[in-house]
């Protein structure tokens, strides 16, 4: 029997922890504070910040909620960058994407101040991973990637000289993990396919773990993976079901599980962790601007 890597039970975890944190942070007159902005109304966008708010809740971290609509301009989301940078109350915050045309996604967040991007994707940020392969990191890591990682640690998953398959070069994932992989206190082996890999099914094939995350449901076949192989599913593809209702599909089929070692399930495996992780990412920045050490 495959083992389930389950996100849900993990994410509450680490956010029984966060609460314990935040209540010390309150202690010593601190209140951590997220904020969000959201421009548009994307039925996905709305869901997923709605969610992050009934996180900030459960853990007491205070919510700020900025929202445009459709047709604000892009000086008009960079004034409400101006104001979340320099409002004190934030201690963290991120700029939900998509955005819509006409707005340059890269000019926004390179307008996020470095230590308040809740996300972990600010050039700045995304550099330190780079440059800083050992040693403890103290800028904010992205939350993907980070849940991943924390969700294999927790079951035990020992990634050292494993042979990692990562699927897709998105920056949120496939770019970000290989960086985190390689670090040396994970040190594992990444190869990173692509549109233009050829012959992915020959990688697949060779990997202790594959990562999926390019949003095509099913990709990952049973017949292209390795016996005992941990599959991780990032993916999201929504199809419709028999009734026309829009269902969640993962990158993984489901007949991989039957060959597989350990897998998460595609809802309730990895996206419980990223919002856990931009929690303990806002937690985290307050946490350094007292002085007090991470309690990992």
């Amino acid at each position: 029997m495959a083992m389930i890597l389950d996100g849900k039970a993990v994410a509450a975890q680490v956010k029984e922890d966060l609460a314990q944190r935040v209540r010390a942070l309150r202690a010593r007159g601190v209140t951590p504070g997220l904020g969000t902005v959201l421009v548009g109304d994307d039925p996905g966008s709305l869901k997923y910040v709605a969610g992050k708010h009934r996180d900030c809740q459960e853990v007491g971290i205070a919510s700020i909620r900025r929202e445009l609509p459709a047709e604000a301009s892009q000086e008009e989301l960079l004034d409400v960058i101006t104001e979340l940078n320099a409002d004190p109350a934030c201690t963290g915050y991120i700029v939900q994407l998509p955005l819509p045309e006409g707005i340059d996604q890269n000019a926004v967040i390179d307008a996020i101040d470095p230590a308040k991007d809740a996300d972990g994707m600010h050039p700045y940020n995304l550099g330190e991973l780079v440059l800083h392969t050992r040693g403890a990191l103290t800028t904010p890591l992205p939350c993907t990637p980070n849940g991943v990682l924390t969700l294999l640690r927790h079951y035990g998953i020992d990634l050292d000289g494993r042979q990692v398959c990562v699927l897709g070069r998105g920056i949120t994932i496939g770019r970000t993990i290989g960086l985190m992989l390689t670090r040396a206190d994970v040190n594992a082996t990444v190869t990173l396919c692509h549109t233009g890999t050829k012959d992915v099914a020959a990688h697949l094939r060779e990997a202790d773990v594959v990562i999926a995350a390019v949003g095509r449901a099913g990709f990952v076949r049973p017949e292209d993976v390795k016996p005992g192989a941990v599959l991780v599913d990032v993916g999201v593809s929504r199809l419709p079901d028999a009734e026309g209702r829009l269902r969640v599909h993962g990158d993984v089929d489901h007949g991989c599980y039957a060959a597989a070692g350990a897998y998460t399930p595609n809802p309730g495996g990895v996206g419980p962790m990223t919002r856990a992780m931009l929690l303990r990412n806002v937690v985290e920045m307050a946490e350094r601007a007292v002085g007090v050490g991470s309690a990992e």
